[in-house]
């Protein structure tokens, strides 16, 4: 109950708060969800609420601080740059999506909500600054046999943004994570084995015909 909560230490009830927020910003949005419905949804009452995060605007903000490292260091904490290519890609994909999975609140408020509103678009821009980072590094040591000249940064670019738009419906539950992993997996192996070698071509077989 409100008002009748017992004695945390400050880190736990803060934690507390921020699930109830990112909770109640996922179902309602920023704008229709209240302090109220938040401090409800944490069993606090609206004046301690207010103590820890002195606004609603601050307490998305600690929201989208939050979720952001969660979502970049467990993503990154599964990545192992000694395996094979395929093997890192898959991984990587992965991780990616199952975390979205596990995680949907979360992902509503970091790509729905905070991308919709021009005061949070900065924080999500350096979000995703560090995604692209990390898959680029990834396509710099996956690939095995570049074209010269290639840009991996672009390429991380647009991967980035297709991982994003596939996660959204993942997110929503409209496509199946294994489903929506195998694609995804199919579709950037094209570009991460780069241009045939010699050995590729005389180890492919002829074509029957």
């Amino acid at each position: 109950m409100a008002g009748g909560t017992k004695r945390l230490p400050r880190a736990v009830r803060e934690q507390q708060m921020l699930d109830a927020a990112v909770q109640m910003f996922s179902v309602n949005g920023y704008h229709e969800t209240s302090m109220d419905a938040i401090a409800a949804q944490a069993e606090i009452s609206k004046p301690m609420l207010y103590l820890y995060y002195g606004s609603k605007e601050e307490l998305f903000g600690a929201c989208l601080d939050r979720e952001l490292s969660r979502f970049v260091e467990s993503v990154r904490a599964d990545i192992d740059f000694t395996q094979s290519p395929k093997d890192l890609l898959s991984t990587a994909v992965v991780a990616f999506l199952s975390y979205i999975d596990a995680n949907r609140a979360s992902w509503i408020v970091l790509y729905t909500q905070a991308t919709s509103s021009q005061a949070f678009a900065h924080t999500v821009r350096e979000g995703r600054e560090k995604i692209i980072d990390l898959v680029g590094r990834l396509l710099t040591s996956g690939t095995r046999h570049p074209e010269p000249g290639t840009d991996f940064d672009m390429m991380a670019v647009a991967l980035v943004g297709a991982g994003e738009a596939v996660a959204n419906r993942v997110s929503t539950g409209d496509t199946d994570v294994h489903e929506a992993a195998d694609l995804m997996i199919n579709l950037f192996w094209r570009g991460l084995k780069g241009k045939p070698t010699d050995k590729d071509i005389k180890d492919t077989p002829p074509t029957p015909g």
